[in-house]
């Protein structure tokens, strides 16, 4: 299993059917906006986006080498006609606890961390780590795509 940066994958591109939210507004369960997406953490041989890189907004004072965040995409929702993403389980607060990400390789104890700060159950050791809710894709999109597709693919020359 191999995570990268979408923008990292030159030969790959967002799928047709699905929005590219980077530079979207991430908002709580509050409504309000705690930063923007400003990347796509995507596991390669799974055509699948598995975290959204946010950058937090600078109303927040937070220090700047702590200032991005990686989210689930299976916590996250797509607003249906706006470009915002909400993140029911976060909010202003709530996020200045969160643990902050360096872009340094992602570890399964970082990945924990993020899961306990959401308040959600570590996967089970026999299922796939990625074979659960907090990564269901589908979820994320479900409010702006008809049917269920890879979220970015090969790019065509």
């Amino acid at each position: 299993m191999h995570l990268r940066r979408l923008r990292d994958l030159t030969d790959f591109e967002v799928a047709d059917d699905s929005p590219d939210v980077r530079g979207w507004a991430v908002r709580g369960g509050d409504g309000h906006k705690f930063g923007d997406v400003s990347e796509l953490i995507v596991e390669e041989e799974a055509l699948k986006v598995r975290y959204l890189d946010v950058e937090l907004d600078s109303s927040l004072n937070v220090n700047r080498h702590e200032r991005h965040i990686l989210i689930p995409v299976g916590v996250a929702a797509l607003d249906e006609e706006g470009d915002n993403v909400f993140v029911p389980s976060l909010n202003k607060e709530s996020v200045l606890d969160y643990p902050p990400y360096e872009e340094i390789q992602i570890t399964r104890e970082y990945e924990e961390a993020m899961l306990r700060s959401l308040k959600l159950p570590l996967p089970e050791a026999r299922s796939s780590f990625y074979d659960n809710d907090p990564y269901n894709e589908q979820r994320f999109y479900q409010n702006r795509r008809s049917a269920p597709n890879d979220t970015f693919r090969k790019r065509v020359n």
